[in-house]
């Protein structure tokens, strides 16, 4: 099995219900959730690195370009990006050719894992395992399917990501 890191950048698998706004926002503690959700799946082998805690939606290039310097610079073959749905994509196909020869797989969710129902945990460990058995490249795991990074596309409709 590879070595993995996981680099955290966001997104609403990180968000929690902020009371006084009504709304998701990331916890005032600047905390992520990743930790616990891997405590919670026993899988204790992956070095934890937070990035950011940002909603994709606002990410720019500077935001892209810190990501490919994380991934480059994480002395791991495999990384799995945890992500905001919303520009997943974009960063995937951003950091194709700028990463070397590493596994790289991006995921999030469309729920907050801090929620009931969240389909956080599923596509963490999805990509925890896809980072394991991929060729490198930049890859994408979501709702049970890996894709590459230039088919990895959002269906807003639908609410999932699609072939």
């Amino acid at each position: 099995m590879k070595s993995l890191r996981i680099v955290v950048t966001g997104g609403t698998i990180d968000k929690v219900h902020d009371p006084g706004t009504e709304a998701l926002a990331f916890s005032p503690d600047g905390a992520t959730h990743i930790p616990e959700m891997l405590r919670v799946g026993r899988c204790h082998f992956p070095v934890v690195q937070l990035l950011m805690l940002k909603d994709s939606l606002y990410f720019d290039h500077a935001d892209r370009r810190a990501i490919a310097a994380a991934v480059a610079a994480a002395p791991e073959p495999a990384v799995v990006v945890t992500h905001g749905t919303g520009t997943m994509g974009d960063t995937a196909r951003f950091l194709s050719g700028r990463v070397g020869d590493k596994t790289v797989v991006l995921t999030g969710a469309m729920r907050p894992f801090s929620l009931s129902a969240s389909d956080g945990e599923f596509n963490l460990g999805a990509a925890v395992i896809a980072a394991q058995l991929l060729a490198p490249g930049v890859w994408g795991a979501m709702n049970g399917r890996v894709f590459p990074a230039e088919r990895l596309n959002k269906n807003v409709e639908q609410g999932r990501f699609d072939a």
